[in-house]
């Protein structure tokens, strides 16, 4: 991805406007990241694939099965207190 001081975004915006188009662009501030830039129809797709929901017809037998199976790590015992049933 490709990264630029916020004043270099400023001076050259019609560039790196043109350039997020292709990729997402990194935009600093005291050399710190601090926003992305990318073409509306990239973020458009993120935002759909980031709220899928899924019915129980969409999981196989064998998807239920392993959720069936699995068990929590020994290392989350420390917080069954929070649970209540």
């Amino acid at each position: 991805m490709l990264s630029v001081s916020s004043a270099e975004f400023q001076r050259n915006f019609g560039r790196y406007q043109d350039e997020a188009l292709k990729q997402p662009l990194s935009i600093t501030r005291n050399g710190r990241d601090r926003l992305v830039v990318m073409a509306v129809e990239e973020y458009e797709r993120l935002r759909r694939s980031d709220r899928q929901v899924l019915g129980l017809s969409d999981f196989t037998a064998d998807d239920i099965a392993a959720l069936e199976a699995a068990r929590a790590p020994e290392a989350t015992k420390a917080f069954d207190h929070e649970i209540t049933t």
